[in-house]
């Protein structure tokens, strides 16, 4: 039977978004195949890490008629990859094997029966479906993904924060040194619900949305998240644990306020970076009425100092930071203009937005 038949291009893009989440190395060997479902000329492909499932569906050709089975997902893509993109490929049943052909290249591959691939058990109950457009989605994560932590005992942390309430849609991401926040407004109101993504989620959610026109449907249950955008099903597993309350760590009155250029701060922080001591990576900020000097030095005694003209008439501040939380947060912003509020050397920093109150970030200063 021929499974599907279609150009190598419309193969490959349905199998790459759902081949992301698949393990090379796995415990549990069918877990590094795709399930492949036929129903007439429909098509439906599905992955798991027992934790996170994709599904998407796609018109592939090939015969009528129905059909399962799994196969190594990893290796399909890197086949098809080697092949030209206009040329037409199919996939052929045979016995326990799956013969791939395009052009005179023939790949047979071994198979695993469908019925041993363990599908996602799907909470019973949802909380009420919201939706947003995906680019909305898109750029709340990079607003806030970078603030998550990495491998951290406080597995709570290692994801990003969802808060939907009322007309509002609110993620929060924090590894204990800086916090990020980023708001949008739905169309719909919606009873609050607060869960956290966890981190190989919030990757694959980035890799998978487009700036392209649609709109991303959530749920949410009490330890599972389904996400139905462009065809496809996302439902993954939420990490468990209290998120940190994000309202008290975000300063609130802070007196000295500097608003400038992102551009040119950014890339004054990047020339100053660049004699940092590797494990420490910290800057100094001078903040005086009217400039803003920025310096850094390492343990070669190398140094470097940078200026800028700043708009200001505040106290007098010199402050420490870790200069990639500075970098990091600037280079996820689009905005031209920032504002900077500090209240002296030892209390955090809160940059947000001018005249935009849908984006804060917190970060902690650090003694040079």
């Amino acid at each position: 039977m021929i499974v599907l038949k279609a150009t190598q291009d419309k193969i490959l893009a349905a199998l790459q978004s759902v081949a992301g989440i698949v393990e090379r190395r796995h415990t549990l060997p069918i877990l590094a195949n795709v399930l492949i479902r036929k129903a007439g000329g429909q098509i439906q492909l599905t992955t798991s890490d027992l934790e996170i499932q994709i599904r998407t569906s796609a018109e592939l050709g090939g015969d009528e008629g129905s059909f399962t089975t799994t196969v190594g997902a990893r290796k399909l893509v890197d086949i098809l990859r080697t092949m030209p993109a206009d040329q037409t490929v199919s996939l052929e049943s045979s016995q326990n094997k799956l013969v791939l052909k395009g052009g005179k290249s023939r790949f047979t591959l071994q198979s695993l029966p469908a019925e041993d691939f363990p599908l996602v058990q799907e909470s019973a109950n949802f909380g009420p479906a919201f939706s947003v457009p995906q680019k909305v989605l898109k750029d709340l994560l990079s607003q806030v993904s970078f603030a998550m932590a990495v491998h951290d005992i406080r597995y709570y942390l290692n994801g990003i924060l969802f808060v939907a309430e009322g007309k509002q849609l609110s993620l929060v991401a924090t590894d204990g040194h800086r916090l990020a926040f980023a708001s949008a407004t739905l169309d719909v109101e919606v009873p609050r619900q607060e869960v956290i993504l966890p981190r190989k989620t919030v990757l694959e959610m980035q890799r998978l949305l487009s700036d392209a026109e649609g709109a991303i449907e959530m749920q949410f249950a009490n330890n599972q998240a389904k996400f139905s955008f462009g065809g496809m099903e996302f439902v993954t597993k939420l990490v468990e644990g209290k998120f940190p309350d994000y309202n008290r760590v975000i300063p609130k009155g802070h007196k000295n306020t500097v608003t400038l250029g992102r551009a040119p701060l950014l890339a004054s922080l990047q020339r100053t970076a660049i004699l940092t001591s590797e494990k420490f990576k910290g800057v100094r900020l001078n903040i005086e009425p009217g400039t803003l000097r920025i310096a850094s030095n390492n343990a070669e005694q190398e140094e470097a100092q940078d200026e800028l003209d700043i708009d200001y008439g505040g106290d007098t501040i010199e402050i420490g930071f870790n200069v990639s939380y500075l970098i990091e947060a600037l280079a996820n912003m689009s905005q031209d203009m920032v504002r900077i509020d500090l209240a002296d050397s030892n209390s955090s920093a809160l940059v947000t937005i001018p005249e935009n109150a849908n984006f804060k970030y917190v970060v902690m200063p650090m003694r040079i």
